[in-house]
């Protein structure tokens, strides 16, 4: 291969590694208020990913990794019963409207390619995909599909210009017996289709076994891989168990062959998790997977709440923020339900910004608290324009204010106290009688 056409195939990573700062890496350092030099350090040391195919122009940038504000991320798509392109379409941009990071696109139903490039074209956001999904919606069963059907659709893909890639290739054939005394055994898709055909087919994960040929794929296209956990605990009973660790020690094995080859890799995490276990499961990622960026589902901290699940995702979620997850995983009211509709979007995005917003705070990230600062002073002095403009979902916190009926937008009070008895109103005049007005 000629040096102009290595050149052409040189990631974000090789980039850094070689001392080059590259305009993307300039960009997320605009976006996150820091030094490029220090973006181009935490990818190089493997900390930071800039999913970013080169086929992928419109997509805006970002960085993923500890450094920088915790990031989130929508999933999307058909299912076989549910298939409506359009409808997904509009729950990617008011993903991305509500503050999304990145758009996974889970589809299985319909035509997967057209779906996943309307999504494309509908935001400028990072597209995130599991290829299995693609690969077995074009069979009657999973162990159909042999090693060139899953690593074409993976080239396919990759020349589509999918940003990310969740590949299950640390679930091994060994793991598989692991989880049979669990209490929800594999909840995971992908890692349930790996399990079957391993089983079938009585040979080794298939992702694994050809991990360099994924890898060259991932290379020539700057595509990053997000390795997926197939044996995610799927109830607090299962959190933490041996299968789950063992996939992880494999994760760890894992990423450091990605670096090796000049792929981007982040790890991703659980699912269902205690609450008292979600700071341990963290930097148990951390550690066992060298500090890459680790992406959590979640977690969800207890499983008596169906329909309210954005809310127990949330919990976990910014506790795992705090300590140290790169990426939190939107969980909708429609998780172990349905398929999610545009208002599960809507509350699913902005529990899981709220969660992450929250771990910034708490990591003390530069600029973290910048925001609730500015909206503290637009509420002690009644500036319900700002408040609207500052926060999270202003199309709702301006809905909930207007349905309220008694007061006008420019009145100095709500209707939880009225004109008379508003703390804020009653200090002010306080202050005011005894000299002491506010700045």
């Amino acid at each position: 291969m000629s040096k102009s056409r290595q050149e052409i195939f040189k990631t974000q990573l090789q980039h850094a590694r070689e001392g080059t700062i590259t305009p993307r890496m300039v960009a997320v350092a605009r976006d996150e208020g820091l030094d490029p030099e220090l973006i181009m350090a935490e990818l190089a040391a493997g900390r930071l990913i800039i999913p970013s195919n080169k086929n992928h122009l419109g997509a805006h940038p970002i960085g993923i990794g500890v450094a920088t504000r915790c990031k989130v991320n929508a999933n999307l798509g058909t299912s076989p019963s549910t298939i409506d392109p359009q409808m997904e379409v509009r729950k990617a941009r008011l993903a991305v409207e509500l503050g999304a990071d990145t758009i996974m696109d889970l589809s299985t139903g319909g035509d997967l390619p057209g779906i996943r490039g309307s999504i494309m074209k509908g935001s400028n956001v990072v597209l995130g995909t599991v290829p299995i999904y693609e690969a077995a919606s074009g069979v009657e069963s999973v162990v159909e599909l042999g090693v060139e059907d899953l690593l074409s659709v993976v080239e396919r893909q990759a020349r589509d210009g999918v940003d990310y890639m969740t590949i299950h290739a640390a679930l091994l054939a060994d793991h598989v017996a692991l989880t049979h005394d669990r209490m929800a055994g594999i909840v995971s898709r992908g890692g349930s289709l790996m399990a079957c055909w391993t089983a079938f087919h009585s040979e080794e994960n298939p992702f694994y076994s050809n991990f360099d040929r994924l890898l060259d794929i991932c290379r020539r296209h700057d595509v990053s891989l997000s390795l997926g956990d197939g044996l995610r605990p799927g109830c607090l009973a299962d959190a933490g168990d041996s299968a789950q660790m063992a996939e992880l020690e494999v994760m760890g094995h894992l990423v450091e062959r990605c670096w090796d080859a000049g792929v981007q890799v982040m790890v991703e995490g659980p699912g269902h998790v205690p609450l008292d276990q979600v700071r341990w499961q963290v930097q148990r990622a951390a550690e066992l997977c060298h500090g890459a960026p680790f992406y959590v589902l979640g977690p969800i901290v207890t499983d008596l709440a169906p329909g309210y699940d954005h809310i127990t995702s949330a919990i976990g979620g910014a506790v795992a923020a705090w300590s140290g997850a790169s990426m939190l995983c939107y969980v909708t009211p429609s998780e172990h339900l349905g398929l999610p509709r545009l208002d599960d979007v809507r509350k699913g995005v902005v529990a899981a910004r709220i969660a992450a917003h929250a771990g910034d705070i708490a990591r003390g990230r530069s600029g973290a608290r910048q925001a609730d600062d500015a909206i503290s002073i637009a509420r002690r002095k009644f500036d319900w324009d700002t408040q609207f403009r500052l926060c999270l979902d202003p199309h709702t916190a301006r809905s909930v204010r207007t349905q309220q009926g008694t007061v006008d937008d420019n009145e100095h009070c709500c209707t939880m106290c009225g004109p008379n008895l508003c703390a804020v109103k009653l200090t002010d005049d306080l202050n005011e009688s005894t000299g002491r007005a506010a700045g």
